[in-house]
Parts: structure tokens; C-alpha cells; sequence
């Protein structure tokens, strides 16, 4: 997909999940406060927290876009992998704050403070949540993978996390609301289980956004895809000393390839050329790629 068309799909997507957030956020928030629930007021600081991630997405996306200039030969793709490294920390805070206020919750229980009994109005609005938050993530992920953007993939999880976060809210809502004052404690004990699940989405995030960031190769599955890739060409002898990483949503790719001695310059130079194009081909414009020619011993 070209730069341009990429950055516009990404823009598209974003400014949707942004203005779903906001409207949702806004319900949910009304939601909690007339229906006297605080687990559903916790569900709309989480949806508020989106709009945090939708404004990083928005502000990094078009400065990855930008191409190599005299500060940034390669380009500024990493821009794009710092916002997905934000965005996990952002959902890692969001995590372990709805983890200390659930553990609160039961601790209260367990002294003998009863939870007041959520309005159906609450009930409404955790399940209203879970169907659209579910279908922003099936929207952000489909077009994340299309434009192979992390930025878009972070934020398609964050999406699905705020689903799992209502579904957890309309367990203890709902436990609460039909079946009496001993189940409420269902809310903050689904809560705990939600918090741990998006606190190991957040770490991938993290942990990925962070290697690229290091410089670590791309794996070796990918690797050997490209090394068939390159000595599906009979003129190559021999490939040594790959190395490869990502910037952005590209690769960057540096080999060394052993020709025959007696191949004048211009042949050579054809023959970078068709390998630059055949892993252009295959994984995109943006892709860098570095090839050294060296004569066989």
C-alpha cells in the first residue's frame, strides 16, 4: 500500500474509534453516576483512557509518514513503534489501577460494607460497551493488518481490552443488580481477572515496541523467508552476514552476496537491483535494503 493511502487509512480509522470514544465514554460516565454504580464509572475512566491512545496514534502516525531527511537517513518508522511502546505503558497503568480498586472492593466486602445495588441504566450501558468496543476492535484490526500498522494493532487491542473490562462490569452489574447483595462481589472479582488480562496485553506491547527500539532482528522465520528469496537467483554463490530490523511498519535489510569475479560492474549492479525489487515485492515500498558484492574466493 503507497505512504499516502496508508496514513489515510490509519487517519480514518482513528478519528472513528476517537468519536466513538468519546460518545461511549460520555454514556457510560452518565451511566455509573445515575445508575449508582461504581464499576461502570471505572469502565468509563478506561474508555476515557482510548482517547489518550487515539491522540498518540493521530500526532505519531503522520511524523512515521514523513520520509528520510539530513537527521533521519532511515526515515522516522520508529516514531510509530515509540507510540506502540505508550500505549502499552497506558494500558499497564490502566490495568494496575483497575486491579488496586478492585482488590479495595473485596477487602470492604470482606469487612461487611455492602455494595449498593447498580441501576438498571448501568446494566444497559456495560452491555451496550461490549458490542461496540468489540466492533471498533474487528474494525482497527482488519485495517491494522492491511496497512501493517503496530501503532493500530496496539490500538485495536486497547479497544478489545475496554470490551473485556465491560464484560467484567456486566458480570458484577448484572450479579449484583438480580441476585441479591451476597453476589456483588462478583464485580470487583471480575475486574481483578480483567486487569490481569490487559496487563499481558500490555507487557506483548511493551515488550515488542521495546525490541524493535533495541534493534533486535526480525525473526528467524522471517529471515529465511528472505534468504530464499534472495538465492532463488543462480547467479548468487553464497549470502552471509544478514542483518535485519524493523523501522515502523518496514524492514530494513544489510547482506553480503558472492557473484562470479568476472561480472563487470553493470552486471552486478542489475543484479542488486532485481533482489532489491523481488523483497520490495514482497514486503513493500518502505522496505531498505543494503547489498554488498563481494567476488568468490
Amino acid at each position: 500500500m503507497k505512504t499516502g493511502n496508508r496514513e489515510k487509512t490509519i487517519y480514518k480509522v482513528t478519528w472513528v474509534g476517537f468519536f466513538a470514544n468519546l460518545v461511549l465514554s460520555i454514556a457510560k460516565l452518565l451511566a455509573g453516576i445515575f445508575g449508582r454504580s461504581g464499576a461502570m464509572i471505572a469502565d468509563a475512566v478506561h474508555s476515557i483512557s482510548d482517547f489518550a491512545t487515539d491522540v498518540v496514534v493521530l500526532a505519531f502516525v503522520k511524523v512515521s509518514a514523513k520520509p528520510k531527511d539530513e537527521g533521519h537517513d532511515y526515515g522516522h518508522g520508529k516514531y510509530e513503534t515509540l507510540a506502540t511502546v505508550i500505549i502499552g505503558l497506558a494500558l499497564f497503568a490502566v490495568s494496575i489501577g483497575i486491579l488496586i480498586n478492585s482488590i479495595e472492593l473485596i477487602r470492604q466486602v470482606v469487612d461487611g460494607v455492602v455494595i449498593d445495588r447498580p441501576g438498571l441504566i448501568a446494566l444497559v450501558a456495560a452491555a451496550v460497551s461490549i458490542v461496540v468496543k468489540e466492533a471498533l476492535y474487528w474494525y482497527t484490526i482488519l485495517a491494522a493488518r492491511c496497512v501493517n500498522s503496530s501503532a493500530m494493532e496496539a490500538n485495536a487491542w486497547h479497544h478489545r481490552s475496554d470490551a473485556f473490562s465491560s464484560i467484567g462490569t456486566l458480570i458484577g452489574i448484572g450479579g449484583a443488580y438480580f441476585l441479591g447483595e451476597q453476589w456483588r462481589v462478583l464485580d470487583p472479582i471480575a475486574a481483578v481477572i480483567v486487569s490481569l488480562f490487559i496487563g499481558k496485553v500490555a507487557y506483548n506491547l511493551v515488550k515488542n515496541g521495546l525490541n524493535e527500539l533495541l534493534e533486535r532482528s526480525l525473526p528467524k522465520e522471517l529471515e529465511d523467508e528472505i534468504i530464499g528469496i534472495i538465492m532463488s537467483d543462480s547467479r548468487l554463490s553464497d549470502l552471509h552476514n544478514l542483518k535485519t530490523r524493523r523501522l515502523g511498519a518496514h524492514f530494513a535489510i544489510e547482506l553480503h552476496v558472492r557473484v562470479d569475479g568476472a561480472m563487470s560492474v553493470n552486471d552486478s549492479h542489475k543484479l542488486t537491483q532485481s533482489i532489491e525489487k523481488r523483497l520490495k515485492e514482497k514486503y513493500g515500498d518502505g522496505t531498505q535494503v543494503i547489498i554488498h558484492i563481494e567476488p568468490v574466493k
